[in-house]
């Protein structure tokens, strides 16, 4: 059973799908005595392999493994396509195509991701975006894998407990990137995360769950005062995005170190609620893009890719203390919260 306590730093590195998470950082997380993630979103499973043989090879410590969870809610076509043609005049101007919804993938492999994560007995697997079935759940027991479930809600925390994981990382609206809802289309709890933990830890102690607290962690003194209330490890991420080892594209690196934009909370780039850094694509399709991932992600993707030069067509993921990023090696940043516990 992995025991986040036991480390030297009660530390998780967030699985930051999308390229900021590579083999190199996770490695590098791990070597300085915190918990590595590898993200399997978006990720073919040759991909994934590769990743998983690649930070074996950089470290022997063990790290986990995140997958995006099969939605619960089906996807709206027709709200889809609607997105679509409201995106073509951009994408034309950028000289690229926008997907028919109809042709976009659907699951994320993830059946088959799982499958290998299981044969190769990875030591932690998290979810997010859903849950995992109780014969899922069985599957990973089975193979020795501790199981965690990304909870953004007192309600979606109560469904999770009901599968017996062994860890709940609870997700405040703090934190950069996508909420881990379990259901998309819902208003996300907009709770602080000192509110959502105080709510979560009685019930997951009841259960025999850990808890990992995360969104907006950057301070050591913000990682000391959660774990002094019962976080057995804090997890970072947005920390991450601007250090040596991480896939960050350039424009978003050098967006998130000037600290000049505010953080907002958008569905524009994916369909689901994700927070980020203010640019003209948000101020132009945050209201009119539906709750529809992975459909808008697929539909953005090629006006992101045709971007890397201009950020204001980009996905700036950022936490709200995402100012306090550094230009810095993973140890350097891990050192800052050696003195944790």
């Amino acid at each position: 059973m992995v025991d986040f306590t036991a480390l030297p730093l009660p530390v998780v590195q967030a699985p930051m799908a999308g390229g900021p998470t590579t083999p190199e950082l996770v490695a590098a997380v791990c070597n300085a005595g915190a918990f590595g993630m590898l993200a399997a979103g978006y990720r073919s499973v040759e991909q994934l392999a590769d990743d998983l043989a690649a930070t074996r090879q950089l470290s022997s410590a063990p790290f986990g493994v995140n997958l995006f969870a099969r939605e619960s809610t089906a996807p709206q076509l027709e709200a889809a396509a609607r997105y679509r043609e409201r995106l073509v005049p951009l994408a034309e101007r950028l000289g690229v195509g926008v997907a028919d919804v109809a042709n976009s993938p659907g699951d994320d492999h993830y059946a088959a991701k799982l499958d290998l994560l299981v044969e190769e007995r990875v030591p932690f697997v998290s979810f997010t975006f859903g849950l995992p079935s109780a014969d899922e759940m069985a599957r990973l027991h089975d193979a020795n894998i501790a199981v965690g479930i990304t909870v953004a809600g007192l309600e979606d925390a109560r469904a999770a407990l009901a599968l017996d994981p062994d860890f709940l990382i609870v997700q405040g609206p703090e934190a950069g990137g996508h909420r881990g809802t379990l259901d998309q289309a819902a208003a996300p709890d907009p709770h602080s995360l000192n509110r959502l933990f105080a709510e979560v830890l009685p019930l997951a102690r009841a259960h025999g769950a850990r808890l990992i607290a995360a969104g907006g962690i950057s301070t050591p003194e913000r990682a000391r005062d959660l774990l002094a209330v019962g976080a057995d490890a804090v997890a970072l991420g947005t920390l991450f995005l601007t250090t040596h080892e991480s896939g960050t594209r350039p424009r978003h690196r050098e967006a998130l170190l000037a600290g000049e934009r505010e953080t907002v909370v958008t569905r524009a780039f994916s369909g689901r609620n994700a927070r980020a850094l203010r640019n003209r694509f948000v101020d132009e399709f945050d209201l009119v893009a539906p709750a529809s991932y992975p459909l808008v992600h697929y539909l953005t993707k090629p006006i992101r890719d045709a971007s890397t030069d201009n950020p204001e067509y980009l996905n700036l993921w950022a936490g709200v203390n995402y100012r306090d990023c550094r230009d810095e090696s993973v140890a350097d940043l891990l050192a800052r919260f050696t003195d944790l516990v």
